[in-house]
């Protein structure tokens, strides 16, 4: 017999609104375990991911009456997980070389236009390369690295096993980086974004 969820993401960001515990304990244990994974896929790091975990969540509960803003709890923390790790490899490319690209020189104080401007650009190879795709590795890929979802919900949703998708990601991946080698002043971008 399923449990019954005894009250719904907004009932609980109300309560927690109001600095009820309890009731961010519950979101915590509905939502811990998919903010390490989304953390551990693009940070790799056990520790890392835990601590941005740590973040995540004090982030919310210090976020009090604005919480009630919330729309969509699972979107929004993917999202803040997302820009989280981001923040977090952008840190680590300062510190280290990656392919030929340096960030060290980065300026927190960018201009986002130009920042805009080269992740359009970014995402129009990676996109150029994706169309290269056999019509199922397309689909995979877009369904997994973009939708995020996960090899089992794709599987389920092209009728086919788990074991296909598995492959068909690697055969597309494996195709993404040999394109993507052409383009090395992509590289820093394209692990930022996740794109592998």
């Amino acid at each position: 017999m399923p449990i019954k969820i005894l009250y719904s993401d907004d009932e609980l960001l109300v309560r927690v609104s109001k600095g009820d515990q309890q009731a961010f304990g519950m979101l915590y244990g509905r939502y811990a375990d998919r903010v390490y994974a989304q953390s551990m896929r693009l940070l790799r790091s056990e520790e890392l991911s835990r601590e941005l975990m740590q973040e995540v969540f004090l982030k919310l509960w210090r976020m009090g009456r604005d919480l009630t803003e919330i729309q969509n709890l699972d979107v929004y923390l993917k999202k803040m997980t997302r820009n989280r790790c981001l923040n977090e490899l952008r840190r680590m490319l300062r510190e280290k070389k990656v392919g030929e690209v340096y960030l060290e020189d980065y300026d927190e104080s960018h201009n986002d236009t130009e920042e805009g401007i080269f992740l359009k650009e970014t995402r129009q190879v990676l996109d150029t390369a994706v169309a290269l795709l056999p019509k199922q590795q397309q689909e995979v890929y877009r369904l997994c690295y973009r939708q995020g979802m996960k090899y089992q919900e794709v599987a389920d949703l092209l009728n086919v096993s788990h074991a296909t998708v598995q492959s068909q990601m690697k055969r597309a991946l494996k195709f993404l980086r040999a394109y993507l080698k052409d383009h090395p002043d992509l590289a820093a971008v394209i692990i930022l974004l996740k794109l592998f």
